[in-house]
């Protein structure tokens, strides 16, 4: 015998009588229980029973008898076709899910969804993965970011998972550094003057002038580099000069990239441009040797903590980051230099 749903609308919910428990929630992990054998199901959930034909109908409180059409027509809230499409897509694929609030889930999460592992459902209190959803024309503040996974729906309908968890570099390369080498600060970059060899083949600062073919390089390095490396004494240059050159030269970004490059440093891992990447930095986490140079493992990209990203921009980063086998990270850093490490990578759930 099919069942009917009614729509309270006070709640937010609708409320299926009957043996609604046994049918929806036990066996398939729809709802949560009411009083007996009752069941609360969120406007989502009504709305994919209705779409399958699960559910014969939800009674308005005006009594008019409403459809999936008609449900879906009434849009219980603005994201409500984009949810309704995750839901139905994450369904298919063979998991439970239920929205992230009690009394659906004991101690939430502060997205829209939690995902459960696939055999598993409300009832075994275990979450695979948090689950916010948007369009693609909703901006990510990077404020907003959390670890989870996040689903974009683009126009067409189509839908992309990405995975965002928190990342901390970490590196092991052994990067001993001279004192006072002689070095000229030029319009956008400093030449540093018969440094070590080990500056350049170990280390990894700089490039040498002379190319490939050289006997004791002299190195061409990045403000950045630079400005590093002045700090520590390594330079016969003032550390603020070359902070401030770096400032004429692209602003407010410089103290950005020199706090990112920095952090990056001093956890061993080495940071070279990421410029063919249209990212800040690629990295290499261990760095024996130039000549035995492996692929760098991330692209970093820099920005501001109360940036706000557009998802067109994150489906290119991460797509282009899969490309060239590497994992996009950003690098969010407020007024004190304080940094957050998110990466960001595609998910097939």
């Amino acid at each position: 015998m099919g069942l009917e749903g009614r729509f309270d609308e006070q709640a937010g919910i609708v409320r299926v009588g009957g043996d609604a428990r046994q049918r929806y929630y036990d066996s398939r992990g729809y709802g949560y229980p009411l009083e007996g054998n009752e069941i609360a199901l969120a406007p989502v959930e009504a709305a994919h029973l209705l779409f399958r034909d699960d559910l014969e109908a939800v009674v308005d409180e005006s009594g008019d008898r409403l459809s999936f059409r008609a449900f879906a027509s009434r849009e219980p809230g603005g994201d409500f076709g984009v949810r309704f499409l995750v839901y139905a897509d994450l369904r298919e694929r063979g998991f439970y899910l239920s929205p992230a609030a009690e009394p659906w889930v004991d101690d939430p999460p502060a997205t829209d969804f939690a995902v459960f592992p696939r055999g598993k459902g409300p009832q075994d209190g275990e979450i695979a993965y948090p689950l916010s959803v948007i369009g693609e024309r909703t901006d990510v503040p990077a404020s907003d970011l959390a670890d989870g996974v996040l689903a974009v729906v683009d126009e067409e309908s189509e839908i992309t998972y990405f995975d965002i968890s928190p990342r901390e570099p970490e590196g092991s390369t052994d990067a001993p550094v001279p004192e006072d080498c002689p070095a000229d600060l030029l319009a956008d970059r400093v030449v540093v003057w018969e440094p070590p060899l080990e500056l350049y083949e170990e280390s990894f600062y700089g490039q040498p002038l002379e190319g490939r073919e050289y006997d004791r390089p002299t190195l061409q390095c990045s403000l950045l580099e630079a400005a590093y490396l002045a700090e520590r004494g390594a330079l016969a240059l003032e550390p603020e000069t070359v902070r401030e050159r770096g400032r004429e030269v692209e602003g407010e970004r410089f103290d950005r990239r020199l706090a990112v490059y920095t952090t990056l440093r001093e956890r061993d891992i080495v940071p070279k441009t990421g410029y063919k990447f249209g990212a800040d930095f690629r990295t290499y986490a261990d760095v024996e040797s130039v000549d035995e140079l492996g692929h760098s493992e991330l692209l970093i990209r820099v920005h501001p903590a109360d940036a706000a990203f557009e998802p067109r921009d994150l489906a290119l980063d991460v797509r282009l980051a899969h490309g060239v086998r590497k994992t996009m990270v950003f690098a969010l850093v407020d007024d004190s230099s304080h940094i957050e490490w998110w990466s960001i990578e595609r998910l097939t759930p």
